[in-house]
C-alpha cells in the first residue's frame, strides 16, 4: 500500500480532532460506513489515514473493520485481486458477523466486475444465508442491493425486483434508496416491456437519486431513459438528455458508464442519418470498450461502424468492422451465458446439498429405526420404515426432476425462447462446427440470411403478439424447406439463417427461391390481412472460402443489396466481397459472372439461367 499510504498522508488532516479518543475513533468509524466513500472519496481515504495513525489503541474488533475500509479502498481503485485476498481474510475471520457479511457484500461486487460470476453466486447463497443475523440496516442493504444487481444481470429479473424492494422497505435507508430504486427500475427496463409507465418510474428514479446527491446513480438511470426513447424513434430527446449530462458523467470516471453513453449517443445520430457524429461516438466507444472488455457496448459500437462503412461504400473497413462485431458480439453472449449458468450452477449445487444432508438424516433415522425393533413393536416399526422409505423414493425422484430440469436449462441455452430454434451463439458454433467439416471434405456449403420486410411496421400497426405470430410462421415455413443436416438459427430481431451443408450455389438460389416463395404466399393463407414477404442473401463457399465469418459477410452484403433493390427477392453473392451487380438480360435472366438478384413481381419470380 505504499502508493496508498502516499495519498493517506496528503488528506491526513481533513477531520477535526476530539478531545476524547474512544468517542474520536467511532466517530471516524461511523463517517468511513457512510456513503461518503463514492461522493467524496478523497474525505474517505483521510479518513483511513487518521485511523491508521491510532492502529496500535484499536481493540480486536476494530482492527479488523480498519482492514475491511482499507480492502474496499483498495477494490476502488482497481486491485481487484489485491483486494479480494484482503477481503476473503475478513470474511472468514473478522470477530462479528457484521463485518464478514460487509466483506462477502463487496467480494460479491469485484468477483462480478472480473466475470467471477460463480465464485460471486457462491459468496451471494452465503451472504443471503447469514442475513436474518445481520441488525446493521446498512450492511443489509449493501448485500441486498448487491444480489438485486447480480441477479440482474444474470435475467433473474423477478428475483432481482423481490430483493431490490427488501432494500427499499428498510427503515433509515439513507443513500441507498436511490441505489435501491435505481437497480429495481433497471431490472424492470431489462425484464420489459418498455412503456409510459416505465420511462416515468426511471423520471421519478432519477428526481430521487439527485435529491440524494447521488449523481453516479442518476446518470446511470438516465442511460436507461434515453435508450428507451431511442426505441421510441426519439433520438433528439435522447440526444438532448445525453448531452446534457455529459461532462458532468465524465467527471466521474467511471469508463462503463462513458462507453454506454458513447455507444447511444452513435446511435442516436444515425438513426437521424448523421453518420459524421454517429461515427464519431462510435469511434470513442470502441477507444473505452476495448480497453475494458466492456463487451456490450463494443459489439454496438463495431456494429454501427460497419453499417457506416457500407453506406459510404467503403467496403474494405466494412469487412474489417463486421469480423470485429462478430468477435464482440460473441464475448458479449458469452458473458450473457456464463452469468446465467452460474447462477443455475450454483443453485443446483445448494439444492443437492440441502437435498443430500436430508437424504442422510432420512438413513440415520431408518437405522435408528432398526436398532429399536427389539424394543418396540416390530409392525410398527416397519411401518415408519416403509414411511421413511417412501420419503427416501420421494427424493430419488426430486433428484430425477432436478437432472432433467439441468438438461432443460442446457437445451434453452442454446434455442431462441420464441420459436425453439437456434439461438445466434449455437447456430455460430453449429455452422463452424459444419464448416470445418465441409472443408475438411473439400465440399461446397451455402449460407443463407433471411430479413422480413417491413416487419416494424407489423409491430407497430398489429402489436408484438401479432409480431411473434408472424415470426413462429416464418419458421415454420422454412422448416418445411430444410434437410437433416442444415443448421437453422434466429440471428436477432426478424433475421434468420440457413447454412446449407453440400450444397452448391446454383441448388442454394433454388431453395432460397423455394422459400421466399412460400413465405410470400403463406401471409394470404392467414386469416388476418398482413402481407409477409422476405428478402435473402446467400454466400457460397465456392466463391469466398470455407470460413463462417466471410460467409456471413458475403450473405450480409447480398442482402443489404436486395432490401436496397426493393425487397421479396433473393441475391447471391458471387463475385467477392465489394463486387457490383450484374446487368439484367431480358426475359429477366441473370448471368452467373457476377451478383444474380431475383427481382419478384406480384409474387412471381424471374427464372434464372447459368453462363455457358
Amino acid at each position: 500500500m505504499a502508493a496508498g499510504t502516499l495519498l493517506l498522508s496528503m488528506v491526513a488532516g481533513i477531520a477535526p480532532a476530539a478531545t476524547n479518543q474512544t468517542d474520536d475513533t467511532a466517530q471516524l468509524f461511523a463517517r468511513a460506513d457512510t456513503p461518503l466513500k463514492m461522493l467524496d472519496n478523497t474525505a474517505y481515504v483521510g479518513l483511513i489515514a487518521q485511523l491508521e495513525r491510532k492502529s496500535a489503541s484499536l481493540s480486536e474488533t476494530d482492527k479488523w473493520h480498519l482492514r475491511y475500509l482499507e480492502a474496499w479502498q483498495t477494490a476502488f481503485v482497481g486491485q481487484n485481486d489485491k483486494a479480494r485476498v484482503l477481503l476473503e481474510a475478513i470474511a472468514k475471520q473478522a470477530p462479528t458477523d457484521d463485518l464478514r457479511e460487509r466483506a462477502r457484500g463487496t467480494l460479491i461486487n469485484i468477483l462480478g466486475l472480473g466475470h467471477r460470476y460463480e465464485e460471486a453466486f457462491a459468496y451471494l447463497d452465503q451472504a443471503l444465508d447469514e442475513l436474518p443475523n445481520i441488525t446493521r440496516n446498512s450492511t443489509r442493504q449493501l448485500v441486498l442491493g448487491e444480489a438485486a444487481q447480480l441477479l440482474t444481470e444474470a435475467g433473474q429479473y423477478d428475483l432481482a425486483i423481490n430483493y431490490a424492494d427488501q432494500l427499499l422497505q428498510i427503515p433509515d435507508a439513507s443513500g441507498y434508496s436511490c441505489t435501491g430504486m435505481r437497480i429495481r427500475v433497471g431490472a424492470e427496463f431489462h425484464k420489459g416491456p418498455h412503456t409510459d409507465k416505465l420511462l416515468s418510474l426511471l423520471e421519478h428514479a432519477v428526481t430521487t437519486c439527485l435529491a440524494n446527491s447521488n449523481t453516479l446513480s442518476a446518470d446511470t438511470l438516465r442511460r436507461d431513459i434515453a435508450a428507451l426513447k431511442i426505441e421510441q424513434d426519439k433520438s433528439d430527446e435522447a440526444i438532448a438528455l445525453l448531452q446534457n449530462s455529459y461532462s458532468g458523467m465524465m467527471k466521474l470516471q467511471y469508463q462503463d458508464l462513458a462507453s454506454q453513453y458513447d455507444v447511444l449517443l452513435a446511435e442516436a445520430y444515425w438513426k437521424q442519418g448523421n453518420l459524421a457524429q454517429a461515427e464519431k461516438y462510435a469511434v470513442a466507444t470502441v477507444d473505452i470498450a476495448s480497453k475494458s472488455e466492456f463487451a456490450e457496448p463494443l459489439s454496438s459500437a463495431y456494429q454501427l461502424l460497419y453499417q457506416i462503412a457500407r453506406q459510404k461504400g467503403d467496403l474494405r473497413d466494412a469487412l474489417m468492422y463486421h469480423e470485429k462485431f462478430m468477435s464482440a458480439d460473441n464475448a458479449h453472449l458469452d458473458d450473457v451465458r456464463e452469468k446465467a449458468l452460474a447462477y443455475q450452477v450454483v443453485k443446483q449445487q445448494v439444492d443437492a446439498k440441502k437435498t443430500e444432508l436430508d437424504t442422510l438424516n432420512k438413513q440415520n433415522q431408518i437405522l435408528q429405526l432398526q436398532q429399536a425393533l427389539d424394543r418396540n413393536a416390530v409392525q410398527t416399526s416397519r411401518l415408519y420404515i416403509v414411511l421413511l422409505l417412501t420419503l427416501l423414493a420421494s427424493i430419488g425422484l426430486w433428484l430425477y426432476r432436478l437432472k432433467r430440469s439441468q438438461l432443460r436449462f442446457m437445451r434453452m441455452a442454446r434455442e431462441d425462447g420464441l420459436t425453439g430454434i437456434f439461438n445466434r451463439q449455437h447456430f455460430v458454433d453449429e455452422a463452424e462446427q459444419a464448416m470445418r467439416s465441409a472443408a475438411k471434405a473439400t465440399r461446397c456449403a451455402s449460407l443463407l440470411l433471411i430479413d422480413l420486410d417491413h416487419f416494424k411496421a407489423i409491430n407497430d400497426t398489429h402489436g408484438h403478439i401479432v409480431g411473434d405470430q408472424v415470426l413462429r410462421r416464418t419458421v415454420a415455413v422454412c422448416q418445411r424447406y430444410l434437410r437433416s443436416g442444415d443448421v437453422f438459427g434466429r440471428l436477432g430481431g426478424e433475421e434468420f439463417g440457413i447454412l446449407l451443408p453440400d450444397c452448391s450455389a446454383e441448388t442454394a438460389i433454388e431453395r432460397a427461391e423455394q422459400i421466399r416463395r412460400a413465405i410470400y404466399s403463406a401471409s394470404a393463407d392467414e386469416s388476418q390481412d398482413i402481407p409477409i414477404s422476405a428478402s435473402l442473401g446467400i454466400a457460397s463457399s465456392a466463391h469466398h472460402g470455407h470460413d463462417l465469418r466471410d460467409l456471413l459477410a458475403a450473405a450480409d452484403e447480398a442482402l443489404y443489396r436486395a432490401k436496397r433493390d426493393g425487397r421479396n427477392r433473393v441475391v447471391i453473392n458471387i463475385s467477392g466481397y465489394g463486387a457490383t451487380s450484374a446487368p439484367t438480360p431480358k426475359g429477366g435472366e441473370r448471368n452467373m459472372a457476377g451478383r444474380i438478384s431475383d427481382i419478384a413481381k406480384d409474387g412471381e419470380p424471374f427464372n434464372y439461367a447459368t453462363e455457358k
